[in-house]
């Protein structure tokens, strides 16, 4: 995929937190609100290029308006900052959810569920449904201070320091495999890059010291809110019995073991499609073009082209978007005008959003 391509739909925009920092802030879609708490290696402008993030993007934002940030340090936020912290973490949550009108549903990743869980419990009218994948409320260190778990986690930050962002043989073995352990050889080499563009080695290792830390465990067991907790059951960045742990303790909550061992859910393994298949099931029906599918009998892939001809993309740019070529495209837009019975993109645009 092109480097330079950059899909129109995404708005960029920076709110400020109470001590300052600038928080860069991407909007993609129309719809009730996603938003996605700040988790660990996220850049807004490469996300969307992403053969790690795209398809999250993509699925996300198809119903919704989806809202991700970048963390404090990282991405297209400021990166020179002092205070790097669970608590200002936070804060740079709710200075994001601030600018949103309404409540939304939460979605975190990673150490994204434990800011989830503590804005959750903070500010409940904000918060409609939670969302947390890969999750756990107590750090590595929070949940095991132990001669072995220290070890385990100086090692973790000894390989931060060595080679974050580098071809570093020992780093790249270990490091990138406890997130996309099945990663293809792009997807490898796409998530060492976002080392490098996410970070400096100096605030990755910051943020490390701070994940281990964690510890909400005591405010999800004061949660009331509808959530659904996903976890891979060979997850090897945060173990299995964490994301059950949280589902025992967080009332009525709904917990979906998914037959994978990467940490971030890779598009073309089944997992993927159970995620999503429980996601849409969990989340409340929009007025879209699912209903536009359901009607005209578009298939999933024929539905993803047809959103992104709606949005007013050229075929080379939903090419791109998808990971198809130009002529898979082509021809998926032409059965779609016979279903939809229109002779035109333009004609189905129209279509389209006067039954959607």
């Amino acid at each position: 995929m092109s480097n330079a391509y950059k899909p129109a739909h995404q708005k960029l925009s920076f709110v400020t937190a109470h001590d300052g920092v600038r928080i860069a802030v991407a909007r993609m879609g129309k719809g009730p609100t996603i938003l996605k708490a700040g988790n660990w290696l996220s850049h807004a402008t490469h996300d969307e290029e992403s053969p790690i993030w795209r398809h999250w993007l993509q699925e996300l934002s198809r119903d919704h308006q989806f809202i991700r940030y970048d963390l404090r340090g990282c991405g297209l936020s400021d990166r020179d900052v002092e205070d790097i912290s669970f608590d200002a973490w936070l804060f740079d949550l709710e200075a994001v959810a601030d600018a949103i009108d309404g409540p939304v549903t939460l979605l975190g990743l990673s150490q994204g569920c434990a800011l989830s869980i503590a804005f959750a419990l903070r500010h409940p009218e904000k918060v409609e449904r939670l969302i947390l994948v890969g999750s756990y409320a107590q750090g590595m260190l929070a949940r095991s201070d132990t001669p072995n778990a220290r070890l385990e986690a100086d090692t973790l930050a000894n390989l931060v320091q060595l080679g974050w962002g580098k071809e570093v043989p020992a780093f790249n073995q270990v490091f990138t495999h406890l997130f996309v352990p099945s990663g293809t050889p792009e997807q490898h080499s796409w998530w060492r890059r976002l080392e490098r563009e996410s970070a400096s080695p100096e605030i990755a290792l910051r943020t490390l010291e701070v994940l281990h830390k964690i510890d909400v465990l005591a405010d999800a067991a004061k949660l009331d809110v509808p959530t659904l907790i996903f976890h891979a059951n060979d997850d090897a960045r945060i173990p299995f019995d964490e994301g059950r742990k949280l589902a025992a303790v967080i009332a009525g909550a709904q917990f979906v073991a998914l037959d994978t061992s990467n940490h971030i859910l890779l598009e073309n393994e089944p997992a993927w499609e159970v995620f999503l298949k429980t996601l849409r099931a969990f989340l409340p029906e929009t007025k879209t073009l699912r209903s536009v599918r359901a009607t005209y009998h578009l298939t999933n892939a024929e539905e993803d082209v047809v959103a992104l001809v709606a949005k007013g993309m050229g075929n080379h740019e939903i090419a791109n978007v998808l990971g198809k070529s130009e002529k898979t495209v082509r021809n998926q837009i032409t059965v779609a005008l016979d279903k939809v019975g229109v002779r035109s993109r333009s004609e189905l645009i129209v279509k389209l959003l006067s039954d959607g």
